[in-house]
């Protein structure tokens, strides 16, 4: 699953104006939250935000301003996990200052035996595993004098934007070698589609015109639940939404894409003509020792039967360089896959091995670092070509543009396909669907005016 950007970094690293005195919390309390990783942690966020709202809380300007700090993590690679570390010592100095404040801890960072964490963050109030919200409610319904399980309906945001993520399969089976989310995020588990059908009629209810369905492995969604729905089955159920416009889904694995959930793309109207599909390594051997379960023709094979049913289809995909034992010529394949493929959209990253996970014991890490950002860069240099030539051929075209926000001055959105577009109007039209006259193109977004 694409990682995002460090969000509220700014405000992090500002920690004069502390209002609070030594004796309490604000009334109404008020709670500040720090992200990074994928889409499914942003998820987790807004769901906690949620809770703590249900509770009576309110958003703080900054963490100086909070009664309770929250930290959801990443470490999928060891730049994130840094940056998490890095943030949480940040925030010590405004504990010391403030002992009634809470501090906790979230996400793939925590595993099922906290001490040495424990040891690690001595000021840190709670550890959350992903999606077990108890121990920091446990705390602040302590605080609060409430059963806070008692006052808690459904956790889907209570103000969310134009679009918004919707979790439908928590945690991973795959086992892949270099992958620590297994062992962290748990076993997969599947949401019924009753219940995800409520909660998209209640994100629309709210204002929400587009949703993106998530599982670190979301077409695998449905093999754990007694009457085996698939991921087609839930994009038909929640098609006729009214005022729904738009439907995603992310993020792919290759063994579970079968041709029904491709012609469900191509037959539902609302569900966008976008698919991200990680390979991972064009290469059989790295592959086989990735444990990804297919083949680089297994792979080649599903992309033709995707654009033969969907015409048009956007693809992006995720790919690792630098895995252990992978040699120039095994390299070179994955560059060949690219060419071959030609991708809208791809997510590199250079290997970095996760402690307690197979690769990180069973395999040496014998590419050089040097190396390994070598060949980072020569992919980086070969998308960004396909991605210019792509692009350009959309300069010309009329795309519709669900417009979701402003971004220095300019209006912007994306496209059915995924491409994010810029223009201009006077008008306030966050929301709506536009028709854009697309005039410029870059390998990463596109340019146009309002027809």
């Amino acid at each position: 699953m694409r990682n995002l950007e460090v969000m509220n970094l700014t405000p992090l690293l500002t920690l004069e104006g502390d209002s609070l005195t030594e004796t309490g919390w604000h009334s109404p309390p008020r709670y500040y939250t720090w992200t990074i990783g994928c889409q499914m942690n942003k998820a987790d966020t807004e769901r906690l935000e949620s809770a703590l709202s249900q509770l009576g809380f309110v958003a703080a300007r900054g963490p100086a301003d909070a009664d309770v700090i929250v930290l959801n993590s990443c470490v999928v690679r060891q730049s994130a996990e840094d940056k998490v570390v890095g943030a949480i010592t940040s925030f010590k100095p405004l504990k010391t200052r403030q002992p009634q404040r809470v501090i906790a801890l979230m996400g793939c960072m925590v595993g099922p035996r906290t001490q040495q964490l424990e040891k690690q963050f001595p000021f840190v109030d709670a550890f959350m595993r992903p999606q077990q919200y108890g121990p920091l409610l446990n705390l602040v319904g302590e605080r609060l004098g409430i059963d806070w399980e008692g006052c808690l309906g459904p956790l889907a945001p209570l103000h969310p934007q134009v679009t918004a993520y919707v979790p439908i399969i928590h945690g991973c089976d795959e086992m892949c070698s270099f992958c620590i989310i297994p062992y962290r995020r748990g076993r997969e588990v599947s949401r019924p589609i009753l219940e995800l059908t409520r909660e998209v009629e209640l994100l629309v209810h709210r204002g929400v015109q587009e949703v993106t369905l998530l599982g670190q492995t979301v077409d695998a969604y449905g093999n754990d639940l007694s009457d085996k729905p698939d991921l087609a089955d839930l994009l038909y159920a929640i098609h006729d939404i009214e005022g729904l416009q738009r439907i995603r889904f992310l993020t792919s694995h290759p063994r579970y894409m079968s041709e029904r959930i491709v012609r469900a793309v191509a037959d539902l109207p609302k569900v966008c003509e976008h698919i991200n599909l990680p390979f991972q390594a064009g290469d059989d051997d790295v592959l086989q020792r990735m444990r990804r379960t297919y083949t680089r023709d297994d792979y080649r094979r599903l992309i033709s039967t995707i654009r033969t049913i969907i015409p048009g289809v956007s693809l992006s995909t995720d790919v690792i360089v630098g895995f252990c034992g992978e040699t120039e010529e095994q390299f070179q394949r994955s560059v060949d896959l690219l060419e071959e493929v030609h991708f809208d959209k791809v997510h590199i990253a250079a290997y970095s091995p996760r402690p307690g996970t197979i690769a990180s014991h069973a395999m040496p890490d014998d590419v050089p670092h040097e190396e390994k950002e070598r060949r980072k860069r020569r992919l980086e240099e070969v998308q960004e070509r396909i991605a210019t030539a792509i692009n350009l051929g959309c300069v010309g075209q009329e795309v519709e543009v669900l417009v979701d926000g402003r971004e220095k001055g300019r209006w912007k959105g994306r496209t059915r396909t995924d491409k994010l577009v810029f223009f201009d109007s006077e008008k306030d039209i966050v929301g709506r669907l536009v028709e854009i006259k697309v005039e410029k193109s870059s390998p990463w977004a596109l340019q146009g005016s309002i027809i």
